[in-house]
């Protein structure tokens, strides 16, 4: 099981040593490589002169938000999970962002359970099953197509968002 939290935590330490942590077996340069492009930031990492090698300042100071939770997402893939949480984790990523490392997490070979937590209804909008929460209680339950056609707080939400995205 791997947890992927919306507040970041990495170490003043490489990016190579932030995305192993935690792993139970030593990961090839390869494997690295193949969940930080996964997650969407190997291109980032490839800019900077000491790529892998490169020190990250206290808390990933030197790096964007995006960038520190897409680091973080490799670090949750490097242990090849069977489940997933991904805890708005994707909030300071734009939405083709996050439409490119959600069909990456959906390709992977072993692909995880996983289970998304957010705000934003692009996030949701493949998955399974949707929960709706209000005040620690499920209000709503079922696929994207069903709380649609229910016209509830999901569907209102979507509304909502989609209106934001055309503002």
């Amino acid at each position: 099981m791997a947890v992927v939290p919306q507040e970041v935590f990495l170490f003043s330490d490489s990016i190579r040593n932030n995305v192993t942590f935690g792993a139970r077996e030593k990961a090839t340069d390869e494997a690295i490589i193949e969940v930080l492009k996964k997650a969407h930031v190997w291109h980032n990492i490839q800019e900077f002169p000491d790529q892998l090698d490169t020190q990250l300042g206290e808390l990933g100071v030197n790096l964007s938000g995006g960038q520190k939770q897409r680091i973080s997402i490799a670090r949750a893939l490097i242990r090849n999970p069977k489940l997933l949480i991904l805890d708005d984790c994707l909030s300071a990523v734009d939405t083709e962002t996050e439409e490119i490392i959600l069909n990456e997490l959906r390709s992977l070979p072993q692909a995880p359970t996983m289970v998304l937590v957010s705000h934003r209804i692009s996030t949701l909008r493949n998955c399974e099953q949707i929960l709706v929460l209000a005040d620690g209680e499920i209000i709503e339950m079922g696929s994207p197509e069903e709380l649609m056609k229910q016209k509830g707080v999901y569907y209102e939400t979507y509304l909502q968002q989609l209106n934001e995205d055309q503002s």
